[in-house]
């Protein structure tokens, strides 16, 4: 199946404090592991286009979009709260991360058994409507997902969020939208320290406690998600492709491997072949193991393949 990887080099401009683990080299180590793996030569690969701004509105706030166009520095460093950095270069890059997963959902929407990954940083997952967090300045997943309800006129879209944090931006934003159905795996009393008392029919929280291994968690993911999945049968999946629950990564305390997210996206490609004409957009989230991380991609998006 054909599969086309979004990224851009003015990505790794937005460049934090040297010890602020959201690295510039992320994307670098994805790149090299591509390469090594001989990937490069299978997959089409695109640069990515800046949203527009009424893109971002689907998802966020005027209010947020318009105080954070204002706030850009343009010399020097602010902080959006104690984690998120903001530099001359982070909105080009937050606007060419969030317009890559609208490039990705017209590639796959276009044509069958089509397939997306977004190489892309800062992550997105934590943005609420109106307030950057963790890292996240624009809520990627939920801009691109936004976007193809609102152009495609979709009735059921699924977002599976496999980072080992819970993706608390992205279940405020769809909580009261029936057109979406939301998962989020996650290492419990771990940031943001939300999602455990939030589940509903749609909202499918899978709080898991530190050290769990891939087998126990492909166990939780199994029952909780697949079912439901099925029942739901979405017309598009989205995923948020975070991959700092990996055993080598100390950004938490969970003990996957690169077998284990392979398998979820195998799984994930199952029910895209049943429900979505295998239609798929994979957007990075975490991962902050440089080795790992590359690794994980890699496994990730053979699987998608």
């Amino acid at each position: 199946m054909p599969l086309t990887l979004f990224s851009h080099a003015r990505c790794a401009l937005h460049n934090p404090d040297p010890e602020h683990p959201e690295q510039p080299a992320r994307l670098h180590a994805i790149n090299d592991q591509l390469v090594r793996s001989g990937l490069e030569y299978v997959i089409k690969q695109a640069d990515a286009r800046p949203a527009e701004v009424t893109d971002l509105y689907r998802a966020h706030s005027k209010l947020y979009i318009d105080e954070l166009f204002a706030k850009a520095p343009t010399e020097g460093q602010i902080w959006l709260d104690p984690d998120t950095p903001m530099t001359p270069k982070s909105l080009p890059a937050a606007l060419l991360a969030a317009g890559s997963g609208i490039q990705a959902v017209d590639e796959v929407m276009q044509a069958d058994n089509q397939q997306a990954f977004c190489a892309i940083r800062p992550p997105g997952h934590h943005a609420t409507a109106d307030q950057a967090m963790g890292f996240c300045l624009l809520n990627n997943i939920a801009i691109a997902a936004s976007y193809a309800l609102d152009r495609y006129q979709l009735e059921r879209v699924a977002i599976v969020d496999f980072d080992v944090h819970h993706g608390n931006g992205t279940e405020a934003i769809f909580r009261h939208d029936e057109r979406v159905l939301f998962c989020s795996s996650y290492q419990q009393a771990l940031y943001p320290n939300s999602g455990d008392d939030s589940s509903t029919d749609r909202i499918l929280n899978l709080p898991l406690p530190a050290g769990c291994k891939g087998e126990q968690w492909r166990k939780a993911v199994q029952q909780r998600w697949f079912a439901a999945l099925d029942a739901f049968a979405p017309q598009l999946i989205f995923i948020s492709a975070g991959f700092d629950g990996h055993a080598e990564d100390e950004m938490s305390q969970f003990l996957l491997k690169e077998d284990d997210y392979a398998w979820l996206t195998g799984e994930l490609k199952q029910l895209a072949s049943r429900h979505c004409h295998g239609r798929m957009v994979s957007m990075l989230e975490g991962g902050y193991d440089l080795s790992s991380l590359g690794r994980s991609v890699v496994a990730h998006v053979k699987a998608m393949l």
